[in-house]
């Protein structure tokens, strides 16, 4: 069995998804279900005998080490945390709590439990961190993309949570040999992405006819990287990745904010047109920036391609087209997880227009 934690998120309940279809191993997902751990993500695999859910807190030690002994799990991939740089700036002792002192409270509970195994079990144990780009910084036009080694500068409460993660792990392993793995990625998109994040966001807003809030001049440039790629890339480091070694995984598409919008919007116009035949376009509106807005992030991929052979199978042509077609696809999921709590989270954020 392999524990996930966080996994009712976006991309840890995609890659529930993708490790059942790959795999007869169980896994056991961990999920304290704050606003964005959503259950209806993993609604299909809830009568697979393979899928176990807890509803845990990672930074209750106690109840994770009863699970840890509970069910003696071979690896432990961590996807929990808080993770959008908007709610950090609003709110960043959540971030604080979660992703450093969660992180914290995990390492502990996975120290004492590893600590104990049988010395065949104990060799074969992982723990599988998984982190961001965000923790590298912002780069110029003209910057080299992000590697393994460049030097960490972050620049929200997010990102320098993350970026703390990301060293406990480091120490972790350095100072107790525990046997970790940590992946840092690009911008993720696709299914059962929760809509507060800029394509979710804009396919929502555009579907009801309410404003495309784009940051100051949208030409804010991310790596996007379709989730089920990301998926393969975790499982691959998970399955041969070398121990204390970090991989970073991106998506081979660095595409402005605006570019992104208007891809979107051509899209809605073919796959879902509006009545009165006008294009979605007519609906962006541009706001003020937020505090501390990275200009560029850009990953290289090389040192996972050349050690683990791995490399994104989605363009981000072909990756949009089934995202906007799942959100499309799927009213019901949409309309559930945007309650009215969140609805008043994005006003407050974009405005009332939004």
């Amino acid at each position: 069995m392999i524990f996930l934690t966080g996994a009712a998120g976006f991309i840890g309940a995609n890659f529930v998804h993708h490790w059942l279809s790959q795999s007869e191993e169980p896994v056991l997902v961990l999920d304290a279900l704050t606003y964005a751990g959503n259950l209806e993500s993993l609604a299909s695999v809830q009568g697979d005998a393979r899928y176990h859910f807890a509803q845990v807190d990672i930074c209750d030690r106690p109840a994770v080490a009863a699970l840890l002994a509970q069910h003696r799990p071979r690896a432990i991939l961590h996807f929990a945390a808080e993770s959008h740089v908007d709610r950090s700036i609003h709110g960043p002792g959540d971030f604080i709590r979660t992703n450093i002192g969660g992180t914290f409270e995990l390492l502990e509970a996975t120290r004492a439990y590893w600590a104990a195994l049988p010395e065949t079990e104990k060799t074969a144990f992982r723990f599988l961190h998984v982190s961001t780009d965000e923790v590298y910084g912002s780069l110029s036009p003209t910057d080299p993309a992000f590697t393994e080694t460049t030097p960490y500068a972050p620049n929200s409460p997010y990102a320098a949570s993350k970026a703390a993660s990301d060293h406990l792990v480091r120490a972790w392993h350095h100072t107790y040999g525990l046997p970790v793995l940590t992946t840092n990625c690009s911008n993720n998109y696709g299914p059962y992405q929760f809509p507060e994040k800029l394509i979710p966001l804009m396919i929502h807003n555009a579907l009801a006819g309410k404003a495309l809030p784009v940051y100051g001049d949208g030409q804010n440039v991310r790596d996007w990287l379709y989730v089920e790629d990301h998926c393969r890339a975790i499982a691959r480091v998970l399955e041969a990745g070398a121990l204390g070694e970090t991989y970073n995984v991106g998506g081979c598409n660095e595409v402005k904010n605006l570019d992104v919008v208007h891809t979107l919007c051509d899209l809605l116009d073919a796959l879902r047109p509006k009545m009165d035949g006008s294009s979605y376009k007519n609906q962006i509106s541009f706001v003020t920036d937020r505090p501390g807005h990275d200009r560029r992030y850009a990953i290289d991929a090389r040192k996972i391609e050349r050690e683990l052979g791995w490399t994104p199978q989605e363009t981000f042509t072909t990756g949009l087209r089934k995202t906007v077609q799942w959100y499309l696809d799927h009213p019901d999921w949409v309309a559930h997880v945007t309650s009215g709590a969140y609805r008043q989270w994005v006003g407050k954020q974009y405005g009332a227009s939004a």
